[in-house]
């Protein structure tokens, strides 16, 4: 028996690991809850991708979120190319990052449920990645406040800023241990972590420390633990807890934003009568298309505190990049109605068909929704927080996921991500899906 040639990805994988740690360069790509090679990925074309070894793979990734309407759509691609023949950087003003700011201050609106119009972005500061902005509105509201503590909720990231790399201490309303190395004790313990959708923790947490915590950072809907929307009327009252004690409520919409849905996952919230407006709102992935942009919008007093107008200082020279934003406004400007209902339908279409062929082969699960994002969670009922997240047979998950790419499909590399479909999921690209199905969930039951 001769030995078999090692594939592209696996002779590339074996190279970059010499020079990168990990052979990454962001840790959930290398496969390590799910075991294997990662695939290396050369091209990628509507709701498809193709590995190095030039296998074509349906792809339930989408870029963790902007490929909102399928890879190297034409439109936005040529905007990107018109935008590069100009300039790749300035470091100075332009046109286009106005008219991005704008629109999404436009888009990011309701009408409430006493139909009024409810808009959070008055001012909105560009930046160039999710993590600046967290940390961003994080320092905005302690320089608003004059207070240090934050409350953060266990399973929810917000980026890798040292401030929010926190895990739970050991009750409910205690500051936080450092989560990751190189994160000191003194840092972590501004922020109190606690148990998410638990609205009789949040008050503890305030009674505990009167005066003390600047505000609260939640997600929208939770999508990096898994997916597990708020309950009913929660953010909401996070809201009121906050401004009942003068703190300030940041939601962040790095994942859901333009995502979950047109207005990301407090539009859907408004839209099902809660009205309600958050003190800041921080955006990433989507409204960049594809390349590095985010941002943090809402109250003008508080964006107003920023630099240069006030004493909280944030600056970055790639802010604002003429190639990114072109990239962000034509990716918005074409996620109109008939994108987001090509969405929904591709979004149902693959949550509804894996389901039934887990269901169908005895595997226990359910499918945590927020809007068109989704996952599988290997237990009887839907989790609301991180501790019901972990207690599922999580074990189940590589096997579907190998047995899925065995089939040409790519869902996410972990049981703790939302899985993502585009506008470019056709009958074709669901019917792949759908009929892999069934032999990744025998290998799920298998387990």
């Amino acid at each position: 028996m001769t030995a078999r040639e090692p594939s592209r990805s696996e002779q590339l994988f074996d190279r970059a690991r010499r020079i990168l740690p990990g052979g990454v360069d962001s840790p959930v790509r290398a496969f390590g809850s799910v075991g294997g090679t990662p695939r290396f990925l050369a091209s990628a074309h509507g709701a498809f991708v193709v590995d190095a070894d030039g296998t074509e793979l349906v792809d339930l990734v989408g870029s963790w979120g902007p490929a909102l309407l399928g890879h190297a759509h034409p439109e936005v691609v040529d905007a990107v190319q018109r935008a590069a023949a100009r300039a790749l950087s300035f470091g100075a003003p332009t046109e286009g990052e106005v008219e991005l700011a704008e629109l999404i201050a436009e888009r990011f609106a309701r009408t409430g449920p006493d139909g009024v119009r409810l808009a959070p972005i008055e001012r909105l500061r560009l930046v160039s990645t999710g993590t600046e902005a967290t940390m961003t509105a994080i320092r905005l509201v302690r320089g608003a406040t004059g207070r240090d503590l934050v409350i953060k909720f266990a399973g929810h990231y917000h980026g890798h800023s040292d401030g929010l790399l926190a895990e739970a201490g050991s009750g409910l309303a205690t500051q936080a241990l450092p989560g990751s190395a190189g994160v000191t004790a003194a840092t972590a313990s501004q922020t109190i972590v606690l148990p998410y959708n638990d609205l009789d923790a949040v008050r503890a947490a305030f009674a505990q420390h009167p005066d003390q915590i600047a505000g609260i950072i939640v997600e929208s809907a939770g999508a990096n633990m898994g997916v597990v929307a708020p309950v009913p009327g929660f953010t909401r009252a996070l809201r009121d807890v906050c401004h009942e004690h003068g703190a300030l409520l940041i939601v962040d919409e790095v994942l859901t934003g333009f995502r979950s849905g047109p207005a990301g996952y407090w539009g859907i919230e408004v839209d099902a009568g809660e009205g309600y407006l958050p003190d800041l709102v921080c955006f990433g992935k989507v409204i960049g298309g594809g390349l590095p942009v985010a941002a943090i919008g809402g109250r003008a007093d508080l964006l107003e505190l920023l630099a240069p107008l006030g004493p909280v200082y944030q600056a970055g020279t790639l802010s604002g990049n003429p190639v990114a934003v072109a990239a962000g406004l034509a990716t918005l400007r074409l996620a109109d109605d008939a994108a987001y209902a090509r969405l929904a339908v591709a979004a149902d279409a693959v949550a509804t068909g894996v389901s039934a062929a887990l269901t169908a082969e005895g595997v226990e699960h359910v499918v945590p929704r927020a809007g068109t994002l989704f996952s599988f969670a290997f237990r009887a009922e839907l989790p609301r927080g991180y501790r019901e997240v972990q207690d599922q047979r999580a074990e189940r998950y590589p096997a579907l996921f190998h047995a899925f790419l065995d089939h040409g499909v790519m869902p996410p590399p972990s049981v703790f991500e939302a899985w993502f479909v585009s506008a470019s999921h056709d009958e074709l690209a669901i019917g792949r899906i759908l009929d892999a199905a069934p032999a990744a969930a025998r290998a799920a039951a298998s387990l």
